[in-house]
């Protein structure tokens, strides 16, 4: 590859997906919203005492619980592949998915050193779509953003993370 050719990409790898840092305490909190769950999907209150609903218990709901906790375990003891992305002139290549310019309506680069974020966000113009995010590690997110905007518009509007990756910060998910 020329000079010329490697300068027209920017590429760096991000982990399959975020593993947070876990505490004792946290297994204990989640292992008593699991037990709570459960026994509301069994059991229900009348007149203050827990009357065991039998064929009326919430069996799917129960199935669920157990599932998501059997891939929460699972997904902690395993560490995440790291995928290789890119942003070239064509479009966004994470691992073997790629995205045209065409496809995305937007982009917001989010730095706050602050609070140790940096991270690109992508819309898509289908609105049915979920907002795609890569943390930036140690790309300089200047040279990220002033290499997008001569492809994609940007979200000057965002600012903070999404509440949602914040609710899963704070939960530690």
């Amino acid at each position: 590859m020329d000079k010329n050719k490697s300068a027209e990409y920017i590429n760096w790898t991000v982990p399959e997906y975020h593993q947070p840092q876990r505490n004792q305490a946290w297994y204990i909190i989640f292992g008593l919203i699991i037990v709570l769950l459960l026994a509301y999907s069994f059991f229900g209150i009348s007149h203050w005492h827990l009357i065991w609903l039998g064929a009326k218990a919430n069996f799917l709901f129960a199935i669920i619980i157990i599932i998501s906790a059997i891939v929460v375990i699972i997904n902690d003891q395993r560490t995440p592949v790291q995928i290789k992305t890119q942003l070239g002139p064509e479009g966004v290549k994470i691992g073997q998915s790629f995205y045209d310019y065409d496809l995305l309506k937007n982009f917001s680069v989010v730095y706050k050193p602050k609070e140790s974020t940096k991270n690109l966000y992508f819309e898509f113009k289908n609105s049915m779509r979920q907002r795609l995010s890569l943390p930036l590690r140690s790309l300089d997110a200047l040279t990220v953003r002033n290499f997008l905007v001569k492809y994609l518009d940007e979200d000057l509007e965002r600012t903070q993370i999404p509440l949602s990756e914040q609710l899963t910060r704070m939960l530690k998910l």
